[in-house]
């Protein structure tokens, strides 16, 4: 791999104009191919062949305009409770926002309030018109008794008469009557079991009703002080999938409000625009830069690592974006690839260009020094970055489409930024020339740049200089490795103990900024209408025999609200919608709490459970789905893959490091290391967004569960950095050790060979992550920040304290390998030991090289 990456360096180096050329090429015409061909993004999360998938598209098909999303509007009036002036300009504006493209129906709250209310009224009223209706059927009974006594006496009477003398001639006349009592008696009974199933019907529709009324209990769109009223846009389609250009008409739209003195909220489904950048990534670019420059010493050598990484993120997310055609993608997919691709893209043209610097300061020809850095600096970062691709594209592992789209854009914008690494930095190297340092750091070295006539200084002092740097702290750290290691672990321990209350979720719209229109609304529908009401639940029952009468219907729906009502957590139940033939029934159910809280996935548990029962009870088969049941079952699904994908990785890395290190017990450490890395990062993270400690710093508006996608995309991410860190400090360690100076030793010589770059390269990295924790796009903060502590935590604590420590700790005892397993395992010489071996008599030194450098004499 070295010898190979050598001679591209070279060729690259050669033709670095053409090499130039054709990634500006690329680059355009990926960015055409993106603006001609790219789609939407859209924010929904779904998981084929999940339950409330399965609900979601069987409500499609029954009662297709439930099946859409919806977005909430607040409003709030100025005069304390709503005018009709006021009423009449909502009215306006809602027929208005029902006129745009995929809008099927706006709710009018006052409609709604005042449906509900007269509902009550009614029954109110019925129960009247009911006491009234049983009072007279009672008194008519006693009437009816009455009539059958007289009647039985007539009877009587007559038979008595037959009796004494059968040619009566009373009997003549007592006979008709007694008949004609007996049919208008058996007329009256008649009527009055008419009158009897007539009420009983009514009093069964009344507690039908009441049921319904009761099971609504708690349910308004318009507060009782009449300040507040909250509407929903129904769309054709989830709403992220709405063309943003579609939702940012209803605000405009809506902005006509305040000349009748209303003011509107709109939620997140309505107002979140899907950008890629924000100032937060920008301002963790301008700090990375500033750790370029500081390491580099000069501007235009800085700039070379970031202006690579733009291209590689810009050719990578051009052609995931132009593959966009064909598929659907998640608004977060381009943000974890950015993330990732410019972190990456950075660090492993740094390591290059360090590489390069190295030697040509201390005299190799310039196109021989870059032709060896990528050999070598290039072999690692090769190897590296094949670790972040391969844990990235893992994420298929997970069973879950979505979560595989992200993992496997973020794979392919990480191997373009290493493609654009090995190819494009040496090609930038070339041209820069001796610009890649500075003027002092040319003194330094014992050489100037042409036309400077300084005093020559020892060639060797510049090197030695820098390997005496942070010599300190490996000998502070190895002086005693046990009180190290001892340390660095409970410090880890106390950042990793959050971890343990880890839960997971999706977010909402109390994680909008607080300045937000989006969190206004929903604090306000908490506040005012109830924490459910952000993320109501939908039941669909399909009956097992269509309703045959509307009589039936309401009775199977009064019967559904009150089964479903009596679960715990949950506040009110409202049918809404029926099927065209009568067979499905949807109903939206309200938690008592909100989407995001804890007490809402035991209520959706709850449910669950209680389901097959009420079904059995209504004659129907139910299922519950809804964006809150969606992010529920999806965590779960996340939280179930987590242990398979971990032990997935660890394994990985434990044959990625035996190859590299040629060692048991290397790997070992590297592992255990990575795993510390990990639990750091989610403590914090729980710590902070779960908890809400430093909720201001990290301007976290409603502490919650941790996004479900954090932890996985952390553990495939850290994987990669991880062992960027482990081989660019721990290979230094083996080289030296190969060459034959004593473990310890060699413990000190490759720190010292490797803690400046890898320190620098943690720096841009927690930069550009630490740029994503203050994102604008919320649901990427938690991953942001996870990132950037497992960064700093691996690199510092992990691979420059911990590793060394252990490392110096077993002595030779760290190389061990067993004869049989070193004869296996093939030898990949990421170092490019071998290279420099190789070439150690075929390029000149300095002395008599090129016109690139003059020594001063």
């Amino acid at each position: 791999m070295a010898t190979f990456l050598y001679r591209l360096g070279r060729w690259c180096a050669d033709r670095a104009g053409r090499v130039i050329a054709l990634w500006v090429a690329i680059l355009l015409a990926v960015g055409g191919a993106a603006a001609s061909f790219g789609t939407p993004m859209a924010n929904q999360f779904t998981i084929p062949g999940s339950n409330f998938q399965r609900v979601m598209t069987e409500l499609g098909d029954s009662i297709p305009r439930l099946s859409g999303g919806f977005g909430t509007v607040v409003f709030e009036s100025s005069t304390g409770s709503f005018t009709p002036a006021q009423e009449a300009a909502i009215k306006a504006t809602e027929t208005k926002w029902a006129k745009l493209p995929h809008v099927t129906s706006v709710m009018n709250p006052f409609v709604a309030q005042d449906q509900l209310d007269s509902s009550a009224k009614k029954l109110d009223d019925a129960k009247t018109d009911l006491d009234k209706g049983f009072a007279e059927l009672d008194a008519n009974r006693t009437k009816l008794d009455d009539a059958h006594y007289k009647l039985a006496q007539g009877q009587g009477l007559i038979r008595l008469a037959e009796q004494k003398n059968p040619k009566d001639p009373g009997l003549k006349t007592l006979r008709p009557q007694v008949a004609d009592a007996e049919y208008q008696l058996a007329e009256g009974e008649r009527k009055w079991s008419e009158g009897r199933d007539k009420l009983e019907a009514a009093r069964t529709a009344y507690e039908q009703g009441r049921s319904q009324v009761a099971a609504m209990d708690g349910m308004r769109f318009v507060t009782k002080d009449g300040r507040y009223a909250v509407a929903q846009i129904q769309f054709d389609t989830n709403a992220p999938s709405v063309p943003y250009e579609v939702r940012a008409q209803i605000p405009e739209i809506g902005a006509e409000l305040a000349a009748a003195g209303v003011t509107a909220t709109y939620s997140s489904e309505i107002s979140q625009e899907l950008s890629l950048v924000g100032p937060g990534e920008v301002i963790g670019l301008a700090i990375a830069l500033i750790v370029l420059i500081v390491m580099l010493g000069t501007l235009i050598a800085a700039g070379l690592p970031i202006a690579g990484a733009l291209l590689g993120v810009g050719v990578g997310l051009g052609g995931a974006v132009a593959a966009t055609h064909f598929f659907t993608m998640n608004q977060m997919t381009p943000s974890l690839a950015l993330m990732l691709g410019l972190a990456v893209g950075i660090d492993y043209a740094l390591f290059i260009v360090n590489k390069h610097r190295q030697m040509y300061l201390h005299g190799i020809d310039l196109r021989a020094s870059i032709g060896r850095a990528v050999g070598t600096a290039g072999s690692a970062v090769a190897f590296a970055g094949a670790t972040v691709v391969i844990a990235l594209a893992a994420l298929v592992l997970s069973g879950i489409p979505m979560l595989a789209q992200m993992g496997l854009v973020a794979a392919g914008t990480v191997a373009v930024s290493v493609l654009v690494a090995l190819t494009l930095t040496p090609a930038l190297l070339r041209l820069m020339g001796p610009r890649v340092a500075s003027k002092r750091t040319w003194r330094a070295s014992g050489y100037a740049v042409p036309g400077d006539h300084a005093t020559r200084v020892a060639p060797a002092s510049g090197q030695e200089h820098e390997e005496e740097h942070g010599g300190w702290y490996v000998a502070l750290i190895t002086r005693k490795p046990w009180l190290t290691i001892a340390g660095v672990i409970a410090l880890v321990a106390v950042l990793a103990s959050p971890a343990l209350t880890l839960r997971l979720g999706l977010p909402d719209g109390g994680t909008e900024p607080r300045t937000s229109t989006a969190y206004a609304t929903y604090q306000r529908v908490g506040s005012e209408f109830g924490k459910g009401m952000n993320g109501p639940i939908l039941a669909v029952a399909t009956l097992d025999a269509p309703a045959t009468t509307d009589e039936a219907l309401r009775a199977t729906e009064s019967e559904l609200a009150t089964r479903l009502a009596g679960v715990t957590g949950v506040r009110s139940v409202a049918v809404a919608g029926v099927s065209d033939d009568k067979s499905v029934i949807a109903l939206q159910v309200v938690p008592t709490s909100g989407p995001a809280d804890a007490e809402t996935v035991e209520t959706v548990h709850a449910l669950s459970e209680r389901l097959a029962f009420i079904g059995d009870e209504t004659g129907s088969t139910i299922g519950i789905t809804g964006q809150t049941v969606a992010n529920i079952e999806i965590s779960q699904r996340l939280a179930n893959a987590l242990p398979g994908y971990l032990a997935t990785v660890v394994g990985l890395s434990l044959v990625i490091l035996l190859l590299v290190f040629r060692s048991v017990l290397v790997p070992v450490i590297a592992t255990a290391g990575f795993l510390l890395s990990v639990a750091a990062a989610f403590g914090v993270t729980v710590a902070v967004y779960q908890w809400g400690w430093l909720a201001n710093v990290f301007g976290v508006t409603q502490p919650g569960p941790i996004m479900s996608f954090t932890p996985i995309i952390l553990i495939g991410v850290l994987f990669g950095l991880a062992m960027d860190y482990q081989m660019f400090m721990v290979s230094g360690m083996r080289e030296a050790h190969v060459h034959g100076e004593p473990a310890r030793r060699a413990v000190r010589t490759g720190f010292l060979h490797g803690a400046k770059v890898v320190t620098a390269a943690a720096l841009i990295m927690f930069s550009v992550f630490g740029g994503f924790v203050f994102s604008h796009l919320t649901m990427i903060r938690p991953i942001g920040l996870s990132l950037a502590v497992g960064v700093v935590v691996d690199a510092v604590l992990v691979r420059m304290t911990l590793t060394p420590a252990i490392m110096h700790l077993l002595g030779e005892r760290a190389w061990w390998m067993p004869k049989w397993l070193d004869r296996v395992v093939p030898n990949v010489d990421v170092e490019g030991a071998g290279l420099t071996a190789q070439l150690a008599d075929e390029e000149p030194r300095a002395a008599a090289k090129t016109a690139d450098l003059a020594p001063v004499g």
